[in-house]
């Protein structure tokens, strides 16, 4: 997989990368106070699960970790989570990109859960929608 360069409509550059196996100091960066077990969990990367991670240009700190999980031949689960501060569009962002990696792979279907307190992530977008057609 490549690094890819998206320009956010309302936001910064963001450079997105894939997820090597076991980076948990990424997942840990994105995603600050989870458990340690569940980090190694998230920085897993292997035939089931794919994960990107957004770079804002010119800042070293993850902004945003998406993950794919394969829980069938043609279905898999996303979480995406974007570390406090930026909330600039790198959510969707992440999501259409992986949404994208996963056509790619024959996933069909595809299943997320959102926080309730999360508007954000619960509002309708239509570019997601899309992504996933």
């Amino acid at each position: 997989m490549r690094t890819r360069v998206l320009e956010l409509p309302h936001g910064p550059v963001v450079f997105v990368r894939p997820l090597r196996n076991g980076d948990v100091v990424t997942v840990a960066a994105v995603v600050a106070g989870l458990d340690p077990d569940l980090c190694r969990r998230l920085a897993r990367v292997d035939a089931r699960h794919h994960a990107l991670v957004g770079h804002v240009a010119g800042d070293s700190r993850p902004a945003g970790f998406a993950q794919l999980v394969r829980t069938g031949e043609h279905s898999a689960e996303v979480a995406v989570a974007v570390a406090s501060g930026h909330h600039c569009g790198i959510g969707p962002a992440l999501t259409r990109l992986l949404l994208e990696d996963a056509r790619a792979a024959g996933i069909t279907e595809v299943t997320a859960l959102g926080c309730g307190d999360n508007r954000a992530a619960l509002a309708p977008r239509q570019s997601i929608r899309a992504a996933i057609a």
